[in-house]
């Protein structure tokens, strides 16, 4: 077999896949003198303490060096983080836990909400699109939900500012069966000969463009299959075409890892990491996920988002919750980042030019100018609408 890295006229084949190589990659260890910022690693993945690195969060400096930090685990080491009590306060867990459920029970009576990714339709209850269903539905409790510095700052240190959120949620109720092992979007979602009609350096960007997370919405213990993972995996460089093959799927059943989570715990890993939801063996935990996928600005994400409709829904709970103090400045960002389109383009630069700039107001900026300034509901859903109408050919 060629070298894993092998690449022939600039394509990966399955030529290129080496099961000793693979092999190789995934038998690293971390050394925790790499992740200074973790309260301590387990079985390969580093953990942070988010009470702890609270004061990180809100110092700039101390801030770009836990991103740094971050980034590089998932690049270059493990490929996966874990944000212990990334929500310490799990109250808007809880609150978002009962939408969901809502949500849940309403899409299976109209038989709504089907398929699944690399698992059987039926094993489980998912609710696609749950971040915009969420902040149609209680936008205060969406506010509070993504107002969370730390779930920004792990977004912004992979992708960078401007990043488009996407969320499903994801419930696996006791006998549910594990997925297959797989990369995530967007190579991750071709077939092996699709994937393989892209040149070998797209498959290396392709992983920067989205970034994988899941808030844990309950106790997670092994035995309720919390996602099993492989680390170092996203390094191998003809993963895409790879994790099709027979046995690189069994050396990932032979060696992944899982981690117990707490309710409240976010993980976050590369999408190039092979990685699969686990079996539900206990008798009484429906596994809640809220699975984030997170897009770059410079790519398309997965889900169709109405994202103007979502500001004007959210704009009331922004200003009031800003009143009260009940989000600080920082967590109205991170609502923001999470709720509205933070970058300017695709536009009609004929009616939509830049001005003091090279790229006009975003959708995020005029929600951000609403609720500093204290617009009014009308103004705002005026305003967006005008950039609306800019944006058109």
């Amino acid at each position: 077999m060629k070298d894993a890295h092998h690449r022939s006229a600039g394509y990966y084949t399955e030529n290129s896949c080496n099961i000793d190589e693979f092999i190789k990659l995934t038998s690293q260890t971390l050394d925790p003198a790499s992740v200074p910022h973790a309260c301590h690693v387990e079985k390969n993945v580093p953990i942070y303490d988010m009470v702890a690195l609270a004061s990180n969060l809100a110092d700039p400096d101390e801030r770009r060096a836990l991103m740094a930090e971050w980034a590089d685990v998932m690049m270059n080491s493990a490929g996966v983080i874990v944000l212990k009590s990334a929500y310490a306060d799990t109250a808007p867990i809880d609150r978002a836990t009962t939408v969901f459920r809502d949500i849940i029970a309403e899409e299976k009576a109209s038989s709504a909400g089907k398929g699944d990714h690399f698992a059987a339709s039926g094993a489980n209850d998912r609710v696609w699109n749950s971040l915009q269903k969420h902040c149609l539905r209680d936008p205060e409790g969406f506010a509070l939900y993504y107002g969370n510095t730390a779930i920004a700052a792990a977004s912004e240190a992979w992708l960078g500012p401007n990043y488009q959120m996407t969320a499903q949620v994801n419930q696996v109720r006791p006998g549910g069966k594990a997925q297959k092992a797989h990369r995530d979007y967007h190579l991750g979602f071709q077939s092996a000969a699709g994937a393989a009609r892209y040149p070998a350096h797209a498959h290396n960007v392709t992983a920067t463009l989205t970034l994988q997370g899941g808030i844990a919405h309950c106790d997670m213990p092994i035995e309720s299959g919390p996602t099993k993972l492989l680390p170092f995996s996203q390094l191998y460089g003809a993963g895409y075409l790879g994790f099709h093959l027979d046995d690189h799927r069994e050396h990932f059943e032979q060696s992944y890892i899982q981690l117990a989570l707490a309710k409240g715990d976010v993980v976050f890993f590369n999408p190039a990491l092979l990685h699969a939801a686990g079996e539900n063996k206990s008798h009484d935990i429906n596994r809640l996920v809220n699975l984030l996928q997170v897009s770059s600005a410079f790519g398309r994400a997965m889900e169709s988002i109405d994202r103007r409709a979502m500001s004007i829904r959210v704009f009331p709970a922004l200003q009031s919750l800003k009143k009260s103090g009940a989000l600080t400045h920082h967590q109205l960002e991170a609502a923001i980042a999470s709720c509205a389109e933070g970058y300017a383009f695709p536009t009609n630069l004929d009616t939509d030019p830049p001005i003091g700039g090279n790229a006009p107001k975003s959708q995020a900026d005029i929600l951000r100018d609403a609720v500093n300034e204290g617009w009014s509901d009308a103004k705002l859903q005026a305003e967006l609408d005008a950039l609306c109408n800019r944006q058109i050919p």
